[in-house]
C-alpha cells in the first residue's frame, strides 16, 4: 500500500475514531507522537486491549507498534465478525469498548455474538445500560433490527475490581435506510435503571426517591427500576450509580448518568446527591435537546455517512467537541461534508441552540456480508 494512502495523524486523543473509521473506509492510519513527553510513553493498556479486540474482529489486519509505543500504523483487513470473548482492561468501562463495536457490528461479514467482561459502570466512560436504552433504538431508525439485536448484562462490575460481563450480538445489514430526524417531539415518559452491588440494597431506592423527588415537577410518568446484585453477579467491587433515559413523542432517547466513586478512590457519594445531580443531567441534557443525546451523535453521523446515496437529515443539540472531531474525521476518511445550519425556535420551546445536520450518504455496501 502506497505511503500516500495512509492518513498520519499525532497524538492520543480520538484514538478510537482513528481506528474505527479506517476499518470501514480500508484506509491505512499512521498515529505519531503518542504520549511522547510522559514518563510512561505511548499506548496505555487500555488502548493495547482495544487494538487486540478490533484484531478479534477482523481478519488479516496489520498492527504495528514501536518499541516505545508512541507509533502505531494500522492497515485493516476485512470485518469478519461471528462468535468472539474478550477481556477489556479495567481502567476503562466496557462502554469504550462498546461504542466502537457498536458502530462496525452491522458491516462485518457474520453475525457479531461478543462476550465483553470488565467494568460494566464506571464514572467515564457511558454506561452499558446508557447505550442499550440509547444506541439500539438509534440503529433499528437506520434499519438494523433483528431478533437477534440485544445487550445483555449478565454481570456488573464497578471500578477498581470489574468483574462485570455482557453480552451484545447484532445482525448484518448490506444496507442502511436514509433517515430524516428533524422533529425531536415532547418528553412523554422516563425510564431508568438504580443499580446497587455490594452494598446496601436500600441505597437503590434512595436514588430513586431523590431523583424522582426533581423529576415529578415536570412529568408523572417516571419509572425506574432497581437492580440489586448479589453474589456471584455483582462483580468484585461495591458501588452504586443511576441512569436515566426520557423518551420523546417522536421515539428519540436522551440520557444522563452517575455513578459512585471507586471504592478508596475520590470523596464519597451520598446516593440523594447522587440522585438529585443525575436528575439535573437529564435536565440538562433536554434543555440540549435534539433528536439524538450527545453520547450518541459520532453514531448517528457515522451511520449517517455510510447509508445510501441519498439526503438525510437529523436535529442536533449543541455539538460536543469530540462529534466536531468526528465531523472532521469523516471528511478525511469518506470524503462527505456536512451540511450544517444554526436552528433558532420560537419562544415556547427554550432550550440549547440546535444544529440540523445533512448529508448525502457514500452508499456504503456490506460486501463481506456471507451471502446464503
Amino acid at each position: 500500500m502506497a505511503a500516500a494512502h495512509c492518513l498520519c495523524y499525532e497524538g492520543c486523543n480520538f484514538f478510537r475514531q482513528r481506528i474505527v473509521l479506517s476499518t470501514l473506509s480500508g484506509k491505512p492510519v499512521k498515529i505519531r507522537r503518542i504520549r511522547p513527553k510522559e514518563e510512561n510513553p505511548g499506548i496505555r493498556d487500555f488502548e493495547a486491549s482495544f487494538i487486540r479486540l478490533i484484531d478479534k474482529v477482523t481478519n488479516g489486519s496489520r498492527i504495528e507498534i514501536n518499541e516505545t509505543g508512541t507509533t502505531l500504523y494500522y492497515q485493516p483487513g476485512l470485518l469478519y465478525g461471528g462468535s468472539v470473548e474478550h477481556d477489556c482492561n479495567p481502567h476503562r468501562g466496557i462502554g469504550y469498548y462498546l461504542e466502537s463495536l457498536i458502530c462496525l457490528a452491522p458491516f462485518v461479514k457474520n453475525p457479531l455474538k461478543i462476550v465483553l467482561r470488565g467494568v460494566t459502570n464506571d464514572q467515564t466512560d457511558p454506561s452499558v445500560d446508557l447505550l442499550k436504552a440509547t444506541a439500539l433504538p438509534l440503529m433499528k431508525t437506520f434499519g438494523i433490527d433483528g431478533e437477534h439485536f440485544e445487550i445483555k448484562i449478565v454481570r456488573r462490575g464497578v471500578p477498581p475490581g470489574g468483574g462485570g460481563e455482557i453480552v451484545f450480538s447484532c445482525p448484518v445489514r448490506k444496507v442502511l435506510r436514509p433517515i430524516q430526524l428533524t422533529e425531536p417531539g415532547k418528553i412523554k415518559r422516563i425510564r431508568g435503571v438504580a443499580y446497587s452491588v455490594r452494598v446496601s440494597p436500600q441505597i437503590a431506592n434512595r436514588m430513586v426517591d431523590s431523583a424522582r423527588s426533581i423529576l415529578n415537577k415536570f412529568i408523572p410518568d417516571i419509572y425506574i427500576y432497581t437492580d440489586h446484585l448479589k453474589g456471584a453477579n455483582s462483580g468484585k467491587s461495591p458501588g452504586f450509580g443511576l441512569s436515566l433515559v426520557a423518551e420523546t413523542t417522536e421515539g428519540s432517547f436522551l440520557s444522563a448518568e452517575l455513578a459512585s466513586s471507586p471504592q478508596g478512590q475520590g470523596p464519597p457519594v451520598l446516593p440523594e446527591d447522587l440522585g438529585t445531580n443525575c436528575a439535573k443531567l437529564l435536565l440538562e441534557e433536554i434543555c440540549r435537546g435534539g433528536c439524538v443525546d450527545s453520547v450518541n451523535q459520532s453514531l448517528v453521523l457515522l451511520l449517517m455517512t455510510l447509508g445510501q446515496q441519498d439526503v438525510s437529515k437529523v436535529l442536533l443539540g449543541p455539538l460536543s467537541p469530540y462529534t466536531i472531531e468526528f465531523l472532521r474525521h469523516l471528511r478525511s476518511f469518506f470524503q462527505i461534508m456536512f451540511k450544517i445550519e444554526t436552528v433558532t425556535y420560537n419562544e415556547e420551546q427554550k432550550g440549547g441552540e440546535k444544529v440540523l445536520l445533512t448529508c448525502v450518504g457514500v452508499g456504503f455496501s456490506n460486501l463481506s456480508k456471507a451471502i446464503k
